[in-house]
């Protein structure tokens, strides 16, 4: 449980208790100071919220395209006593909610990539084959479903979007086996889409799921997950102060790649050599602050497992100018969702 400094600024009211995965070392990269202001970009149960606020007298704009973990939210914005508020949107456009917000820069930002604890536990979502649901994974509840999904795209296309954001190496046959499933019947529930998958992919004791990568591949495209992670990680860009903290937690490694891919990208300074003109480039507007991810402990993995596969890596703003972001590289290769909405 996290508490304030001295006490007095501990916020008690709201959600359930919840410790997110690598608490500690979030506001330990973080340092959040008094009156400075942070934004969480991935509110989900409000865990990162409440520990910032109750380690410092500090403002929070917590963000989350879910309108269900917003409305959670309630109490917690309540008991904070006007130092949280919760906006419903993208966290891709986070500068904006804090500019809309009467804020041109922010002391820290914060994010917890990937599906909530919530939204997996929750039948009705359908981003979990453990218990029976609608094929959902809609994280916003806007858009087409996966269920839409596995019933317009081609084989050739689904067979990408497994491999590439599943990193599933019998993508092409589980993609076969689901078009010659829809054939015969539409493909609505988690159970009906696993067990299709449980078919092609056979079970290893000690191993995952075998539907694991097919179930994150498609809640990755249905949410455009990694175009909004490197959208995200470029507003955060924008908004930060100078000395103004970046701190990102993943949980596999296509996020982790963006993540890592990113700050190195703007923490490089380009040198020339005595044999070559100088190079000259744009001024890195990070320094890092993490030269390795750091992971969860041994006693984090044995009282929450889902912690064993994060990575935190974070940074420092600079005064050096944005940078332009070429947000589409992350999914060369993979057809938008658009694309593979057009039919088969």
């Amino acid at each position: 449980m996290m508490t304030g400094r001295d006490g007095g600024n501990a916020v008690d009211g709201g959600l359930a208790r919840h410790i997110p995965v690598l608490a500690a070392e979030v506001l330990r990269y973080l340092v959040p100071r008094d009156g400075g202001l942070y934004l969480d970009g991935t509110f989900g149960a409000g865990g990162y919220s409440r520990a910032i606020l109750d380690a410092a007298d500090c403002s929070v704009i917590g963000i989350d395209r879910d309108k269900t973990a917003i409305d959670a939210g309630a109490g917690l914005v309540a008991a904070s006593l006007g130092r949280l508020t919760l906006v419903e949107d993208r966290f891709s456009n986070l500068d904006e909610v804090a500019r809309s917000a009467g804020h041109h820069s922010v002391d820290g930002v914060v994010l917890d990539i990937g599906v909530s604890s919530m939204q997996l536990d929750e039948a009705a979502r359908g981003f979990s084959f453990r218990n029976d649901g609608p094929l959902d994974m809609r994280m916003g509840r806007d858009g087409p479903s996966a269920a839409d999904l596995i019933a317009a795209v081609s084989e050739r296309d689904l067979g990408t979007i497994i491999a590439r954001l599943g990193e599933e190496r019998f993508a092409r046959p589980i993609a076969r086996a689901i078009v010659r499933a829809r054939g015969e019947a539409p493909i609505t529930t988690t159970r009906q889409l696993a067990a299709i998958v449980e078919r092609v992919v056979h079970a290893r004791p000690g191993a995952i799921h075998p539907a694991t990568r097919t179930f994150q591949a498609l809640r990755i495209f249905i949410n455009e997950e990694l175009v909004e992670l490197a959208a995200a990680l470029a507003a955060a860009e924008r908004i930060l102060k100078p000395g103004g903290r970046l701190v990102v937690v993943t949980f596999h490694s296509l996020e982790d790649r963006i993540v890592k891919t990113f700050l190195a990208d703007r923490s490089r300074i380009l040198a020339g050599s005595r044999h070559a003109p100088e190079t000259r480039g744009p001024q890195p507007s990070f320094v890092l602050l993490t030269r390795k991810p750091v992971g969860p402990d041994d006693q984090e993995i044995a009282s929450n497992p889902r912690a064993r596969s994060a990575k935190l890596r974070a940074a420092e703003r600079n005064g050096a100018p944005a940078q332009p972001a070429d947000i589409d590289a992350v999914m060369r290769g993979v057809p938008s969702l658009a694309e593979a909405m057009r039919g088969r």
